[in-house]
């Protein structure tokens, strides 16, 4: 393992370590969380807060464990493009439950766990074999396991809510979780089995990368592909288990997928987006506990989902690279430096015009260059002298540039030209029809992209319309002046 995965493994563990060592403080008073007296919200949220109750513990620890797990194993559904074998092997665990329930007629939560993966792992091989001896798809054979498996788990529960002691069963609370119905051996086994994910995902964490994101280069490494799927579809259906007494058959597909899934547009990295998936999925169980504890009864999985999708939603919104509004602030920003660019430009062909006679450029000079209103230049001037690329001396209608102003500007010009002179010397394309082109190629020239240019022109000084292109000496002065041959290149 790399330093990276050791990092990440680390913080999982003392994350878990810490869950466990709160799981077993000191117990006191109260019971379950829906068993509560009419209270105010604050003295319910401190309630919470100090850890009082056992069922508060349990239903928190459990929460937060099931969130770690599933957004690990989230992470690589989602980078794999399988988020519907989540759905679908959540449905299909729910006869396992039912089963589990009547091997010895009491919810033993190891019964429940056996019962439940065995089915899951009997849905992903249906599944598999559909896929294998029949030309249907993946979608369709997940969509039928899950509608049968979960009709047969209907029936089957349905069956013991009709037995004389069913209703009490509590074997319902499976279908839409009941974080409340935790008890102490539920805890231990989901912090067994999120222990195991943590310890398989960081002793396995390359094999199970490449076999995510290559799976041909993978078997050409010899690297057992099915294996690792397999050991993935197992853990998976420990992960799905261990969540249904939270959050149910119904939303488990949800905290599987919505963690992972904010994570994703949040970084590039694997390594990271595990740990923020993990992250996300503890304090979306740990927040989901919090709300359904304010109220009577309130149900705890479908406050984790909604929190899960409100931390999606935050990443959608507001995501560095991906986010909506990071995206349209780029946008803003880019459309805002094109404009100066193009201003400044304008500016360098007025100075062109009359020969780099005089330093200032008149607010009408522009407006006639560009075509343009005089207000409408005034606001371009005041965003250039905001930028530091010109000054706007006293009360006079002109503007200078500074140095840097002078320098883009030559530079843009620069790549303009250069680049119609690419395009008739190497595309062949006429002279006439090659300015649209620069027009928008000028604004996103880097500066290797510009020498390459410059080598492949034998720096050239002239543009295809006889223009001279700036060259270095230009655009390393502090002002355009009217020397000869001012537009040879270094």
């Amino acid at each position: 393992m790399n330093s990276r995965t050791n990092r990440t493994t680390v913080r999982l563990l003392y994350l878990l370590s810490s869950l466990l060592y709160l799981l077993f403080t000191t117990p006191a008073h109260a019971a379950r969380i829906g068993d509560l007296s009419e209270t105010s919200l604050w003295d319910q949220a401190l309630r919470f807060l100090t850890f009082q109750d056992p069922s508060v513990r349990y239903a928190l620890l459990g929460s937060m464990l099931l969130g770690i797990s599933c957004g690990l194993l989230g992470s690589f559904l989602v980078v794999r493009k399988m988020a519907l074998v989540g759905d679908a092997l959540s449905h299909a665990v729910l006869p396992g439950v039912a089963l589990g329930f009547l091997w010895n007629m009491s919810k033993d939560p190891v019964a429940i766990f056996i019962g439940a993966t065995l089915a899951g792992l009997l849905g992903t091989a249906v599944v598999n074999l559909l896929k294998q001896t029949t030309p249907l798809k993946e979608d369709t054979a997940l969509g039928l396991v899950l509608a049968s498996f979960f009709a047969v788990g209907i029936c089957l529960v349905t069956m013991i809510q009709r037995l004389p002691t069913g209703n009490k069963s509590g074997i319902d609370k499976f279908l839409f979780g009941q974080a409340a119905a935790i008890g102490a051996a539920d805890v231990q086994l989901m912090a067994v089995v999120t222990g195991l994910v943590v310890v398989v995902i960081a002793l396995f964490y390359k094999e199970f990368l490449v076999t995510s994101f290559d799976a041909g280069f993978a078997r050409a490494v010899g690297l057992p592909v099915q294996a690792f799927h397999y050991g993935l579809m197992l853990l998976l259906a420990f992960a799905v288990v261990i969540a249904l007494q939270a959050v149910g058959v119904v939303l488990v597909s949800a905290m599987l997928i919505t963690p992972a899934a904010a994570a994703y547009l949040l970084t590039d990295r694997m390594h990271r987006m595990l740990l923020l998936a993990a992250v996300f999925g503890m304090a979306a169980g740990a927040l989901g506990a919090f709300l359904s504890f304010l109220g009577n009864n309130l149900p705890t999985g479908p406050f984790m989902v909604l929190a899960a999708t409100a931390v999606f939603a935050a990443a959608f919104l507001f995501g560095p690279r991906h986010g909506i509004v990071a995206r349209w602030w780029r946008q803003r920003s880019r459309a805002a430096r094109i404009q100066r660019e193009n201003t400044l430009k304008a500016i360098y062909h007025v100075l062109e015009a009359r020969n780099f006679q005089g330093e200032g450029v008149s607010f009408s000079e522009l407006a006639e260059r560009r075509r343009e209103t005089e207000e409408e230049i005034q606001v371009q001037a005041a965003a250039l002298a905001r930028h530091e690329l010109a000054t706007l001396p006293g009360e006079a209608d002109a503007l200078f540039l500074t140095p840097a102003g002078w320098q883009t500007a030559c530079a843009i010009v620069r790549n303009h030209r250069l680049w119609e002179l690419y395009l008739t010397h190497t595309a062949q394309i006429a002279p006439d029809h090659v300015h649209e082109d620069a027009e928008k190629i000028e604004h996103v020239l880097g500066e290797d992209m510009v020498r390459e240019l410059e080598r492949r022109l034998n720096y050239a000084t002239k543009d295809p319309h006889g223009k001279v292109i700036p060259g270095v000496p230009v655009m390393l002065e502090t002002k355009p002046e009217a020397t000869p041959g001012y537009g040879r290149s270094a």
